[in-house]
C-alpha cells in the first residue's frame, strides 16, 4: 500500500518540486486531467472552424512529397486554380471532421491513469500528442473518414489526385496510406489535432494564471 501511494503521488514531485509537498495526489492527477482537457477543447474550437487548418501554417495540409512536382506540371499547364481548390477542399474537410473527435479525447482523459499522467509529465514535448494518437487515432480515424470523403467528393480533381498517388506509391515516391485523398487528409487531420492540443496543453503549463483556474494555479503555478 505504502509502494502505491509513493508511486501515485509522483507526479505531485514531477510538478513543482519546491512545493510539491503542499499537492495532494488528488490535485496532481486533477491538474493533469484539467490542462489536458482544456488543451482538447481549445486544439477543437481553433481548428473545427473555416480556416482553422487552411490559415494556420502549423497545421496546413498541402500536397504529399513528390505529388508537388506534379503540381507544378499542373499548374504550368494552367490548371492552378484546380490545384487551389483541392488544396482548400482537403483542409476544409479537415476542418468539417475535427469537431467530432471532441467526445472521445474528453473520454480518453477523463479514463487516463496515473501511468498516462507519469508519461506525459516524464516525456518530451511531443508527450501529450502521444497520449491522444495511442488512445484515440483508430477510433477517430474512423469517424473522420466518411466526413472527409464526402467533403472531397465534391473537387474534380480529388480522382486525379487518387490516380497519380497510386502509381506514385507503386514506385515508392508516396506512402501507401497517402495514395488516397481521403486517407491522406484523415491522417493529416488527426496529425494537426494532436499537435495542436499539445500547443494549447504547453500554453496552460506556460501561464496557469492565465486560465483562471485556481486548481492549474495550484498544480502549475511557481
Amino acid at each position: 500500500m505504502q509502494r502505491r501511494h509513493a508511486i501515485a503521488c509522483i507526479p505531485a514531485l514531477l510538478l513543482r518540486p519546491a512545493a510539491a509537498l503542499n499537492l495532494t495526489e488528488a490535485d496532481a492527477n486533477a491538474g493533469i486531467r484539467a490542462a489536458l482537457e482544456r488543451g482538447a477543447q481549445a486544439a477543437v474550437a481553433l481548428l473545427g472552424r473555416p480556416d482553422g487548418f487552411l490559415g494556420n501554417p502549423l497545421v496546413k495540409i498541402e500536397l504529399p512529397g513528390h505529388l508537388r512536382d506534379v503540381a507544378k506540371l499542373l499548374r504550368a499547364t494552367g490548371q492552378g486554380g484546380k490545384l487551389d481548390e483541392l488544396v482548400t477542399a482537403m483542409n476544409r474537410a479537415a476542418e468539417a471532421a475535427v469537431p467530432a473527435a471532441k467526445p472521445l479525447l474528453v473520454k480518453a482523459v477523463r479514463d487516463m491513469s496515473v501511468e498516462d499522467g507519469l508519461k506525459i509529465l516524464k516525456g518530451g514535448d511531443d508527450s501529450v500528442t502521444q497520449f491522444f494518437a495511442g488512445k484515440t487515432r483508430e477510433p477517430l480515424g474512423r469517424e473522420f473518414l466518411p466526413i472527409v470523403t464526402q467533403a472531397t467528393e465534391r473537387v474534380a480533381l480529388a480522382d486525379k489526385y487518387n490516380a497519380v498517388a497510386k502509381k506514385a506509391a507503386g514506385l515508392g515516391l508516396v506512402r501507401s496510406e497517402d495514395a488516397s485523398i481521403q486517407q491522406y487528409v484523415t491522417g493529416r487531420a488527426l496529425d494537426g489535432l494532436y499537435r495542436l492540443i499539445g500547443e494549447e496543453e504547453k500554453k496552460i503549463r506556460q501561464d496557469p494564471l492565465g486560465t483562471g483556474s485556481a486548481l492549474l494555479k495550484k498544480v502549475f503555478g511557481v
